[in-house]
């Protein structure tokens, strides 16, 4: 099968003809239909985080279940499914406390070492699964509970964005911070990630929705998904802006790109009893500073959000559902659909801030 092949980092992704294995015990060999690129697998191409090589990367992804391993009993052949990185175990102290999404549990949903990879190159030499996955392949071979099953009358390019950015914005909002309704809410980033936690934020009722960006055609953009004001950071102060347009910040400030910088400037943004909520994936080492009296004495809060603090296989279905009866704007998000062999194109376009997401089709 044809393959986006991280071979060396900081580096390019190159197509290659790799090799996958039949579906082991609780194992689900998915015909992979459409793949979102999402920033997260820029950070690895240009060194920002590191990971095992070669890697065959991508995350976002739907498509079709080919075949199953023995002990699969949630999904069958013909299924249509989402896959997620928040592979869970299902028996350890997180998974049973209902936070699978942060489990850590990596040795009880992947092949043992000594075992037959599940993808190789045609000398034989293993290839790694990004994030225990392998999106931007035609096929992925992966644990049945890497996988949600979801109504066939979903479109699978429109599916592939709730399997990382939408499940991560709408469930920052959602679920992380629980925002209340009549809430004053500011977004730093109108990317996928940041789109989403401005519909999160529209969904949930919130009174204002602030999105900030620095470029304009993804300012309108969020605008035609729920933001009420939008302000350009490269023409004015964003956190003063905030600031004057609510009379002292807002109650829950959301920073979806992962730079220090617009971590700082949504911790500044929040209000007096406020919380910022960092979802954008720093890189790696990568530290903030906020003044400490300010955590006490203004008891203001800031909060880790991990995928959107998702149990997937619950909130994905319901995503959906609100896509399909038209809550959640995905159509709006997707700009531009390309090959395999674009990928790097597409990315060059995402370093240079252009559109929103790019959804690759493999059929």
């Amino acid at each position: 099968m044809k393959a986006a092949v991280l071979n060396q980092i900081p580096g390019e992704l190159e197509i290659e003809d790799i090799s996958i294995d039949k579906p082991g015990p609780n194992e689900v060999l998915v015909q992979v239909v459409n793949a979102g690129l999402c920033h997260s697998d820029l950070h690895f191409m240009d060194a920002a985080w590191q990971t095992q090589l070669p890697a065959v990367m991508g995350h976002e992804s739907a498509g079709v279940v080919q075949a199953v391993g023995d002990d699969v009993a949630y999904v069958k052949p013909g299924d249509h499914v989402i896959t997620c990185l928040s592979v869970f175990c299902g028996n350890c102290d997180l998974c049973l406390t209902g936070r699978p999404n942060l489990c850590r549990n990596n040795a009880a949903v992947s092949r043992s070492d000594d075992a037959t990879p599940r993808l190789s190159k045609s000398d034989g030499t293993a290839v790694t699964q990004f994030a225990r996955l392998c999106g931007f392949a035609e096929e992925m071979l992966v644990h049945q509970n890497a996988v949600v099953a979801i109504r066939e009358d979903m479109p699978l390019d429109r599916a592939a964005l709730i399997g990382c950015g939408v499940t991560t914005g709408v469930g920052a909002v959602f679920k992380t911070a629980k925002i209340e309704p009549g809430s004053t809410v500011a977004v730093f980033g109108a990317g996928g990630i940041g789109l989403s936690a401005v519909q999160g934020a529209r969904i949930a009722g919130a009174g204002r929705i602030i999105s900030v960006d620095v470029t304009d055609d993804k300012l309108e953009t969020a605008r035609s998904v729920g933001a009420t004001d939008t302000v350009n950071g490269s023409e004015t102060d964003a956190v003063a802006a905030i600031h004057e347009m609510t009379k002292g910040g807002v109650d829950y400030a959301f920073e979806c790109i992962g730079l220090k910088a617009t971590c700082e400037q949504a911790w500044s943004a929040s209000k007096l009893g406020g919380t910022t909520v960092i979802v954008g994936m720093m890189p790696f080492g990568e530290k903030i500073e906020i003044p400490g009296y300010e955590v006490f004495m203004m008891e203001k809060r800031l909060q880790g959000s991990m995928m959107g603090s998702n149990s997937f296989r619950v909130d994905m279905p319901r995503y959906v559902d609100m896509y399909l009866d038209g809550r959640l704007m995905l159509d709006e998000m997707i700009s531009s659909h390309i090959h395999l062999d674009q990928i790097n194109e597409g990315y060059e376009q995402m370093r240079q801030k252009v559109g929103a997401r790019t959804v690759i089709d493999f059929s």
